[in-house]
């Protein structure tokens, strides 16, 4: 039986988009949210999607206790927020995936712009806040929630995960591979994210000029 994803956030759209993707894949999803109920309403929502998957909802401090691997889908604006929460829960040898975004739209400003992070990303202000030892791993930026959550769209796109240890990334790399048409390309050092970050403002500067839901791809490889 393949290990479980825990899903932090996963009532929002990214995260659910992951969750019903992995579901189907069949590996077993954690979904968390702040609230249990909304948890088991997106679990519930999950399983009319994928009615063979295997879903349970659960807030998430509880969601982040039942995987090796925990993905992080909240908005940069609740980032720090929920990894202080999480603190007294996340244990050693856990991977953290941030799929955070610091764009000025949690200020109120344009999606199409970045915030300063002092710690250089997003990733690197989340590896600054969780327990000793765990890793945190970035990716998941560039590919469109709503694609995700729509089962019906054939995904071809690639994924960048930046981190500081190899096996990490693999772990990463290997279960986003379990989602049929994503690549996951090991982009190098966690320090990158502050470029895979970027991506995401220009994706979407890109879309709303053309009216799509542009990924990226990387040649050569």
């Amino acid at each position: 039986m393949a290990a479980p994803v825990s899903i932090i956030g996963a009532s929002g759209a990214l995260g659910f988009g992951l969750a019903v993707r992995w579901g189907r894949a069949g590996i077993p999803v954690v979904i968390g949210s702040r609230d249990a109920a909304r948890a088991e309403e997106a679990a519930e929502r999950a399983r009319a999607a994928v009615p063979d998957g295997d879903f349970t909802g659960a807030e998430n401090a509880d969601a982040a206790t039942r995987a090796d691997v925990v993905v992080l889908t909240v908005p940069f604006r609740n980032q720090s927020e929920t990894l202080t929460n999480l603190k007294n829960v996340l244990r050693e040898g856990q991977v953290l995936v941030d799929t955070t975004v610091p764009l000025a739209a949690a200020v109120s400003g344009r999606a199409t712009r970045m915030l300063g992070v002092w710690q250089g990303s997003a990733a690197q202000q989340a590896a600054e806040m969780v327990p000793d030892g765990v890793r945190v791993v970035s990716a998941l930026h560039t590919v469109s929630a709503g694609l995700l959550s729509d089962l019906d769209h054939v995904l071809d796109e690639d994924i960048l995960v930046c981190g500081d240890r190899r096996e990490d990334k693999q772990a990463v790399i290997e279960l986003i591979g379990r989602i049929d048409g994503l690549r996951a390309v090991d982009a190098g050092r966690l320090e990158m994210a502050r470029i895979a970050e970027s991506l995401t403002p220009l994706l979407i500067s890109i879309n709303v000029r053309n009216k799509t839901h542009a990924g990226i791809k990387i040649t050569g490889l």
